[in-house]
């Protein structure tokens, strides 16, 4: 099939709002065929912008490089040092700084790994040995230099649910420049339990100074980085509220800003709303348990609630109360910009909580919302909509349904009850209508995944583990491919899929996955959070803008391992970090159960410049009866302007609406026989 004619698309950026201000980011790795080197477009750059690549002081390319950011230099070497210099009008305006060549597909960053403990006993665990692992990790950039700094999570061994009835070791922070120099370090304490539901670090750039900062929630106990204790009032630093089974349901309660250059605490407030709020029990108002199962279950999340500058939005419970904390940071003091409760059954966002959230201006008013699971919060903390789809684990949000206007969130869903509706469902992040679903069967629908993976298809496909795929609300095929992370990571603008340390790509009819990469091979690599496989970071931290994969080394448990693509890409599109909605959802990822970041924008839309064919209905392979129509085959022209088919058999014919670009080939066959015609 072969297009004649087809449109350039770009996608549309704001300019408008408070974000780091980013180098090139070029990196440069040793490959079989030389070293690939590749460098980020910025939204900044104009349009004529060209660049030209120096190895050793000597340029290597023969005309500029116009249309994409990388280049693989047959005659670099291990030893060769790279520069990219950035053209206007033929002038020179701005020069990199001059980098080394990785000898391996990865960067390893040394850690400084805690020392474990002995956690004391508790409920029907005894004492016991704890040693420190990396878990997640997030960017910032700390010190206003154009370079991310890693921000990094360490959980013991024996971190916990509140489902389990025992003590943890302490939750511990680390910030560590890309060389491996460590910044500082923050210990959580003895009265923040260590569990993916407890501790949402949000490192972002909150004050406009150009340096990030870390905002989370503390307690007595907490030592910043400068060995300061995190004090409110008469509280005492080694106060211990911890119960004869390792929870935690009284004691202060804080949230601190701490600094990114230095790990000091700059502003401690109280956190709202307390635990206390609700009684630890079974009633109406309560809780609706007795050991924190529903109180102690946080998300938190980076939101542009005014249009322009970052606001952290702190969440405490999604099963029972949901309440969503809104708080500004001025460079001196944190201070709310709002508080949203739901705490009537049946009302805004009660019980429709998930293990994450998502960001994103889904009304189009310039203003971010907070994705709640179920529900939508809007950007001044009232509620949006509630869709009454109940509890579930993962979400999506992204402009999945390119012929419809706006976004959509795709969301599976754990509930069990015949009173819920759903087991997946696909709905207008705007107004929360459902417009896909898959029906309530009872079972509980943990994972779900929605990801550009087939140019067949227009549009995203979604699945989950009820192990069927769709898109547009058509099944696709019965066979799924993995559901956890989607990733950019080849040349194409499609997605590829991450799972644990694999990279695999479906081909477009989805029925075969080939396997790209296993990063496993590489210094022990592993993911994190247990069962849930998550990469420790997955973003685009430098080079063009195919992203990073961050693992740790398994072995060692003290190495993070920065995994960057070398395959080359004919598509230059600029940073992913300086998209809005991808930017924050990098913040929010280390959230309960990690998320993969998702576009604003559909991506294949919007930088392909090759046209397609979308079927919508019918199949291009048919078998019929002598005599009988064929099944009607409808179809739609993408970047192109016009259709033209031949070799349609007699008594067939097809008609096509310019307007709309959208046509339908029907008939009847008037002899017997196998068919076939080319559409251009």
């Amino acid at each position: 099939m072969a297009l004649l004619e087809s449109l350039t698309l770009s996608a549309q950026y704001s300019h408008q709002i408070q974000a780091e201000k980013l180098d090139r980011g070029v990196v440069a790795v040793k490959t079989d065929g030389g070293v690939f080197v590749s460098w980020r477009s910025l939204v900044s750059d104009d349009k004529d912008m060209t660049f030209d690549v120096y190895r050793d002081g000597v340029k290597i390319n023969d005309a500029p490089i116009k249309n994409k950011t990388n280049i693989t230099d047959a005659e670099g070497t291990a030893a060769s040092k790279y520069t990219i210099k950035s053209l206007l009008n033929d002038q020179i305006s701005e020069t990199s700084s001059e980098i080394t060549v990785w000898e391996t597909p990865y960067r390893k960053v040394h850690l400084n790994r805690p020392e474990g403990g002995k956690s004391p006993a508790g409920g029907t665990h005894e004492q016991r040995d704890y040693t420190y692992t990396p878990d997640d990790v997030s960017v910032g950039d700390v010190d206003g230099d154009g370079e991310w700094e890693l921000i990094v999570k360490w959980h013991p061994t024996n971190a916990a649910d509140n489902s389990f009835y025992r003590y943890t070791g302490n939750t511990i922070i680390d910030c560590y420049k890309l060389d491996g120099t460590q910044l500082w370090r923050i210990d959580l304490g003895q009265n923040i339990r260590s569990g993916n539901h407890y501790t949402q670090f949000m490192v972002y750039d909150f004050d406009g100074d150009g340096c990030a900062e870390m905002i989370c929630k503390t307690a007595p106990g907490t030592i910043d980085g400068k060995g300061t204790a995190v004090l409110m009032g008469e509280d005492k630093a080694d106060a211990d509220y911890r119960n004869s089974t390792g929870h935690i349901l009284t004691g202060p309660e804080y949230l601190t800003v701490f600094s990114g250059k230095t790990g000091e605490a700059i502003h401690t407030i109280a956190y709202n709303p307390p635990r206390n709020i609700h009684p630890f029990d079974k009633t109406t108002n309560g809780w609706g348990d007795s050991y924190g199962g529903r109180s102690e279950r946080y998300l938190a999340g980076v939101a542009y609630l005014d249009g322009k500058k970052p606001s952290a939005v702190f969440c405490r419970g999604y099963y029972t109360h949901a309440y969503l904390w809104a708080v500004d940071f001025d460079g001196k003091e944190l201070k709310e910009r709002w508080l949203h409760a739901s705490t009537e059954k049946g009302k805004g966002a009660y019980g429709e909580g998930a293990h994450s959230l998502t960001i994103g201006d889904v009304d189009g008013d310039g203003f971010d919302e907070i994705v709640y699971g179920a529900a939508c919060v809007d950007h001044d903390g009232s509620l949006l909509y509630r869709t009454g789809a109940g509890h579930g684990d993962a979400l999506h949000l992204t402009q999945m349904l390119p012929d419809r206007e706006g976004l959509q969130v795709f969301m599976p869903h754990e509930e069990t009850s015949s009173s819920y509706k759903y087991d997946t469902e696909l709905r207008d992040a705007k107004t929360g209508e459902i417009l896909f679903f898959e029906p309530q069967s009872g079972k509980d629908i943990g994972r779900g995944l929605a990801a550009n993976i087939s140019s067949k298809y227009r549009g995203y496909e979604y699945w989950s583990s009820t192990n069927k795929v769709f898109s547009n609300g058509q099944e696709l095929s019965a066979k799924r491919p993995s559901v956890n992370f989607r990733v950019y990571w080849d040349g194409d603008l499609l997605d590829e899929l991450l799972d644990g340390t694999t990279v695999s790509k479906p081909n477009d009819a989805i029925t075969k996955i080939n396997t790209l990469v296993n990063f496993s091979q590489y210094s022990n690599a592993a993911s994190c959070n247990s069962t849930k496989a998550t990469p420790n970071l997955q973003a685009d931290l430098f080079g063009d803008w195919r992203e990073e994969i961050i693992l740790h080394d398994s072995s060692t448990e003290s190495d993070l391992l920065i995994f960057t693509t070398t395959i080359p890409t004919d598509y230059k599109v600029p940073t992913l970090m300086q998209d809005r909605q991808y930017r924050v959802a990098v913040a929010w990822q280390n959230v309960a159960y990690n998320q993969p970041p998702h576009l604003s924008y559909n991506l294949e839309e919007a930088f392909n410049t090759h046209g397609a064919l979308s079927i919508i209905s019918g199949s291009l392979s048919q078998v019929i009866y002598a005599g009988d129509p064929i099944q009607p085959i409808q179809f739609k022209v993408v970047r192109a302007t016009g259709v033209e088919i031949k070799g349609l058999p007699e008594g067939l014919g097809y008609d096509f609406d310019p307007a709309t670009l959208t046509g339908t080939i029907s008939g009847t066959p008037t002899a017997v026989g196998e068919y076939s015609f080319t559409i251009s």
